[in-house]
Formats: C-alpha cells, structure tokens, sequence
C-alpha cells in the first residue's frame, strides 16, 4: 500500500512531548506520510532522533532547516499538508496560532498552511493554564477558524495538580487523526 496522506505533526514544549513519538509511530504504521517539526521546548524533553527513526522522514528543528532543492522546507510542509496536527500543543502555540505570530518553524507551518488541510490539535499543560480566559478566548478564535481540538483530559498533572490538562489518549489522537483524513484503521 502507498502513503496515503501526509501529516505535519507538531510537537511543543510539554511534558507530553516524549508521548508524541508513540503518535508518529502509529502514524507511520497507517501508511501516512509523518514529518516531525518540533519546537526548541519541545528538544528540551525530548530529541529528534526517535521522529526520525520512526517516520523515516527528517525532522525540522529550527525555520531555516532546508532539504535539498529551492522551497523554504516550512513552505513545503506548509503546501503538502493534508493535516497539521499538533499534540502536545502548549499555551504558548495556541496562543501563536490564535494571532497569527510566526517565529519558529511550526507557527510558520501553520500560517501558511494550504486551506484544504486540516487542523488537529491536542492540548496539554497545567490546569490552570488552560482554563485561563486568555488561553479559552484563543481556542475559540481557533475553532471559528475550523481548528478542531481533541482534550485536554482530566487526571494527574505533571505539576502534581489533579485537574484537567493531560494529553488526550495517544490511540484516541490517532483515531481522530485518521477519521479526519478518512482513513480507516
């Protein structure tokens, strides 16, 4: 069977972040096309190198990390995309994607993102982050722009809060992920 659909996966600075590996995993195994970019928080809990070993694919750490050939890679990413999923995604991205700031290579994905993909995204941080109203009032914004969000769950925080802000379930982000894309796993 052939890759059938091509997924920029997002991964942010959370604690979550190592749990990202497992979702390109099963990814990959569906026969998508998975290109990792993570942000600079997102190497601070975990390395590219599980990404790429997983995917098969190389992964974009920084903006100006370029392939071979002429298009800027986010560009690339950006016009290819059939879904950008970003799991974990932090206050701090969301907040990004909500204004429009494009400083790091998965803000500029996402801004310049072809209008036929899809957006997924799977929220993890401290409770009380996301329940901010600022945090809230930029998840609507997202969603009025046909951003899906799947999570947070509740449970044990990492902070050591029980409360909602835990990533949603990796197999329930995948099956989400494929549904989107209509794919049948």
């Amino acid at each position: 069977m052939s890759v059938s659909k091509k997924i920029v996966l997002g991964v942010t600075g959370s604690i979550a972040a190592h749990k990202a590996a497992d979702l390109a995993s099963l990814l990959t195994k569906q026969k998508c096309n998975v290109r990792v970019v993570m942000t600079a928080d997102a190497q601070r809990f975990i390395t590219p190198l599980p990404f790429k070993t997983l995917t098969r694919n190389p992964v974009v750490t920084d903006l100006y990390d370029e392939d071979e050939g002429w298009q800027p890679t986010h560009i690339e990413l950006a016009d290819a995309a059939d879904l950008l999923l970003i799991a974990p995604a932090t206050a701090n991205v969301i907040a990004k994607l909500a204004h429009g700031i494009a400083d790091d290579a998965l803000s500029c994905i996402a801004l310049a993102l072809n209008p036929k993909a899809k957006i997924l995204i799977a929220p993890a941080m401290n409770g009380k982050m996301w329940l901010h109203p600022a945090t809230q009032e930029n998840v609507k914004t997202l969603k009025k722009r046909g951003a899906e969000f799947i999570g947070p769950d509740e449970g044990m925080l990492s902070c050591g809060y029980e409360g909602v802000g835990r990533l949603w379930p990796v197999e329930k982000i995948v099956a989400q992920a494929l549904s989107q894309l209509k794919i049948k796993n």
